[in-house]
Formats: structure tokens, sequence, C-alpha cells
């Protein structure tokens, strides 16, 4: 098949692409910046330049295509760069030029906790606000909410891992009970192209690793994994969401952000994990994952 790609680019992208082509598929990625794609095009796969924004690029990235998998999203909004704009704007008009294209699927990437209610983050509102849309396009779809996803590119799990090997303690937020569920980016990026190839597998599927670990197990196996465990110290909850409330005003350049904060101690697992049960996926324990790259 043809199948599109929007955030190619991107750290989950680069391993979609990679999976796709090597079960035989042709490869059309999306690029804000095509110097980035340089890699992906040394691999065969084409490069249409572009954004969400512009609807030129959109129609020539669907065109043709029998299969589009969207992967944009961001975790901090920066100027126009809102989570609105991106997530909401950039999934209707991709669907648009998905329609008018005649593309059969959408494979669209989503979040673990994504809501419409008034506790929930700005991110999951507007998370769950694309789903909809999805949904309501008329188009076959799978849409996808991962856990936190482990990887060589996963940019807090590096920070985490050089607080371990450089800093003499490492902080836990509260009482570090939050669970996670990480899953390894090839497992996620597997599931992806199972669902492009799949037409009749459609719904909201979850995706998470084989265990469940408390953010504060998250951390030690961290440590364990770079060789160089630190004592972990409990940082008083109320303390962090105060410190974050103030990093707020520094927009992509918070250490950590309010959002962050309060999906962090939601938690991330994934009671109804389809990795394994829906798409045969066996799934690499985290620590394994970490060693293959720390």
């Amino acid at each position: 098949m043809l199948v599109a790609l929007t955030g190619g680019t991107g750290f989950v992208g680069r391993h979609v692409a990679a999976s796709l082509v090597a079960r035989g598929h042709n490869v059309r990625v999306l690029a804000r910046d095509p110097a980035r794609a340089r890699l992906l095009s040394d691999q065969n796969v084409d490069v249409v330049a572009g954004g969400l924004a512009d609807r030129a690029p959109l129609d020539r990235l669907a065109r043709g295509a029998d299969v589009l998998i969207h992967l944009v999203g961001i975790i901090v909004e920066q100027g126009a760069q809102t989570f609105t704009a991106v997530h909401v704007g950039g999934t209707q008009a991709l669907l648009s030029a998905a329609r008018e294209a005649g593309v059969r699927r959408f494979v669209h990437m989503s979040a673990v906790g994504a809501r419409d209610d008034p506790g929930a983050t700005r991110y999951h509102r507007t998370k769950q606000q694309a789903e909809q849309l999805v949904r309501d396009s008329g188009l076959s779809h799978a849409i996808f909410r991962p856990s936190i996803i482990n990887g060589p590119e996963s940019v807090p799990i590096r920070l985490l891992a050089r607080l371990h090997r450089w800093s003499p303690v490492v902080p836990v937020f509260g009482d570090g009970r939050f669970p996670t569920q990480p899953v390894w980016v090839d497992d996620v990026a597997l599931a992806f192209a199972l669902a492009a190839e799949r037409p009749d597998t459609v719904g909201v599927f979850e995706l998470g690793g084989p265990q469940v670990l408390t953010y504060e197990e998250f951390l030690l196996t961290i440590g364990r994994a770079t060789g160089h465990s630190r004592p972990l110290v409990h940082v008083p909850l109320g303390l962090v969401r105060a410190a974050a409330g103030i990093f707020d005003v520094l927009g992509s350049a918070a250490p950590v952000t309010s959002d962050q904060v309060q999906m962090l101690v939601e938690g991330s697992a994934t009671p109804a994990n389809a990795i394994e049960n829906v798409f045969g996926i066996r799934p690499v324990t985290f620590e394994e994952g970490l060693k293959r790259f720390l």
C-alpha cells in the first residue's frame, strides 16, 4: 500500500515509517522541516514539505494514499502552536484532505486519559475533540491511546537517566504511587502498521507495556538501567504544583508545567491494553527496552 504519514520525523514517526517500509509498503511523509527528513529520504521514503496549517501540502500528502496515519501532537503550547490549533484544527484539515483524496483508512494517535470533562487538562480535552472528529469522519479508522512511550529518542526518559548519572539524588513528586505502563516504541510502531493493514480493526485501542509500575518504580528502573542508581527524595506535591504554576509562564522552556503534573498524578496505566490481545504483539518490558539504549 501507499501509506501517508504525519509526524514522520518525530520520535514515534521515524519508527512507524521504518516498520511500514520493512513490511513492504510505500511511505510518504509530511515534514515541516525537510532537513529533518533527510534520513527518511535515504530509506526511500517520499517527503512532502509543509505543515498541517497549509492545505496544498496536505492534498499532496493524501493524493493516491490507501491509508493516512496521523501522529502529530504537542505537549507544550508555543505561539500559534496551541493544543486546539494542532490537535483539533490539524486533525480536521487532514481529515478533509483525506476524504477529498478518497483515502480509505485513517489511523490516529491520541493519548491515554483523553476526555472532554471539566477536570481534564487542555491537552486531554483537545485530544478527545480530535478523536471525535475521526469518529465522525465516515472513514474506516483506528484510534490509539498509548501510555508513556519508551525509546532512544524519549526526551523525559533521557532526562531522568541523566539525573541518575549526574545528580546526587532524584526527586519524586508526592508519594510516587501514580501508575505508569511504559510501552516500547517499536511495539507501538508495529501496532500502527498492523492497524494500517487491517481495515476491519475499528475503534479506540489503548497501548501499554506488560507491567504497571508506580512512578517510583519507574524511576528506580531507569536508575538500574543506567548503572548509576541514586537515592529518591520525595517532594511534597503541593510544592511541585506551586513551582509548575510559576514555570507555566515559560511555555516550551518550562521544566514542568501544571498540566504535565496533573497528567502524571492521574497516571497512564491502560487496563484495556490492546497491544497483545488485539494485535498479538508480545510487548517488551520497560527495563529490557531501557537496556537497549541506556
